[in-house]
């Protein structure tokens, strides 16, 4: 049957045929049938994406050690690759119209390879203070890539063992510590024979602190030459600076003699009571140990405490004979109401112990005064993770590192190691003048550092260029 184009043909009649006209692809120049893009059609998939604002991945942080996924914000999944619950685990996180087929998994940022565990098994952070300036002032932890606050000492984390093992250098540099290393096997490959580790540095650090009152064991005492056996911790380094407050006779141990016979702090920083100064009378001329002058003096204290209850008098010798007057206040030790149950002190037979031993002059009434005012001078601390526990004790390191930045300006010797910075925030004009006859310790400012900000340095460059 034909068409009506066909009978029209039959008829002798004259038809025009009909022809759909060309363009060129405005890409590639081909010619093509016209559309709205004037585009072919490779030209089209090539320019034009239909899958534009779908999710095409999906981003799965994975930890290879125990085979976890992140949950956010911090819990982990334990999954199986190629399970029912990675699938489900991975469909939940997909939208209703996503339309994908191909997940990525991201390495855990934070994988390390060597961790230095640094302790001290004391009540307080004073030494993790210091600690930490001397890190920050020779870049001992640049390359940590993770650093943690932990309960009695602080984790650091590295990318490779021998940024740990250079860490764990300094650190015995700077204090007497003992160490030791372990490594566990994360993975191994049979075909290349490559073993990974993940390496662990315990370090140790000796719980004896500056100011702390000791009891040395009979055969250290021996060793020493007889001293003591009651002394003072005067400084603290690689070695430990050991001073007999009654002959001032000093000694230094170093990290392995203390470690060969280790012991503890009979009383700490943190048992220190507060004492009035009656009377001085100075006994033998000025010593110089370590750098540090020293004069022996007799003396009458009274506890600070005691006032309005009775008229409880001590009379006792101290090495602070250059610094203390009548009528100043100092910390120190009260042996006369402690209670000790010390092993070593119980080993000397016949031993008599001073009612009271002075440790440093104190300024507490007069900061008084000052209390509020900012300091002259700051100091940088480590970007540090804080684990719960430590958040909780919060004021009470807060307290300690008040303690820390006068125990800087009162001893020119503890900040001889450490960069201070000038605080932009003080003002000369808030620091009231003490006019009761000394000023308090501070800082000079010949020692402070400008602080470097980049941000200033770029402007003034820009305005040199101007």
């Amino acid at each position: 049957m034909l068409g009506p184009s066909g009978m029209a043909e039959e008829a002798g009649m004259f038809m025009v045929h009909q022809t759909i006209g060309s363009v060129l692809c405005c890409k590639c120049g081909i010619p093509m049938q016209p559309n709205a893009a004037n585009m072919c059609v490779k030209c089209l998939r090539s320019e034009v994406d239909i899958t534009e604002g779908l999710l095409k991945r999906l981003v799965l942080v994975h930890c290879p050690e125990c085979d976890s996924y992140l949950q956010p914000p911090r819990s982990w999944v334990k999954l199986q690759l190629e399970s029912k619950e990675l699938l489900t685990f991975c469909l939940k996180k997909l939208q209703k119209n996503l339309n994908t087929n191909k997940v990525r998994v991201q390495a855990n940022p934070d994988q390390w390879v060597a961790a230095v565990q640094l302790r001290q098994h004391v009540s307080h952070r004073r030494t993790f203070f210091y600690l930490e300036q001397l890190i920050l002032k020779h870049g001992a932890a640049a390359s940590a890539i993770r650093i943690k606050q932990m309960d009695q000492g602080i984790d650091f984390f590295f990318s490779n063992r021998s940024h740990g093992v250079k860490f764990v250098e300094f650190i015995g540099k700077v204090s007497p510590v003992r160490s030791r290393h372990d490594k566990q096997l994360v993975s191994h490959d049979p075909k290349s024979n490559n073993y990974n580790y993940k390496y662990t540095f315990s370090v140790e650090i000796c719980p004896i602190c500056r100011e702390d009152l000791i009891c040395l064991p009979p055969k250290v005492a021996v060793s020493l030459g007889n001293l003591g056996p009651i002394v003072i911790c005067t400084k603290v380094t690689n070695s430990i600076a050991l001073l007999d407050p009654f002959t001032l006779r000093h000694c230094f141990l170093d990290a392995d003699q203390y470690w060969r016979a280790s012991f503890k702090s009979l009383l700490t920083s943190r048992q220190l009571v507060e004492y009035i100064v009656l009377d001085v009378e100075v006994v033998s001329p000025e010593v110089t140990v370590g750098g540090t002058k020293y004069v022996l003096a007799d003396a009458q204290v009274a506890r600070v405490s005691d006032f309005g209850k009775n008229d409880t008098i001590f009379s006792i010798k101290t090495h602070l004979g250059h610094l203390l007057n009548p009528g100043d206040y100092a910390l120190g030790y009260d042996l006369y109401g402690a209670n000790s149950n010390d092993i070593e002190l119980e080993k000397y037979r016949g031993l008599v112990l001073p009612e009271a031993i002075l440790i440093k002059k104190s300024y507490e009434e007069k900061r008084q005064k000052r209390r509020g005012k900012t300091r002259s001078w700051k100091l940088k601390s480590l970007d540090m993770e804080v684990d719960d526990k430590n958040r909780v004790e919060q004021d009470k390191m807060n307290s300690e590192y008040e303690q820390f930045l006068k125990d800087l300006e009162e001893n020119p010797e503890l900040r001889f190691n450490i960069s201070l910075y000038r605080n932009r925030e003080y003002q000369p004009s808030e620091m009231a003048s003490v006019t009761d006859g000394e000023e308090l310790p501070s800082v000079p400012l010949e020692e402070l550092l400008a602080e470097l900000d980049l941000s200033e340095e770029e402007d003034e460059e820009d305005n040199m260029t101007e």
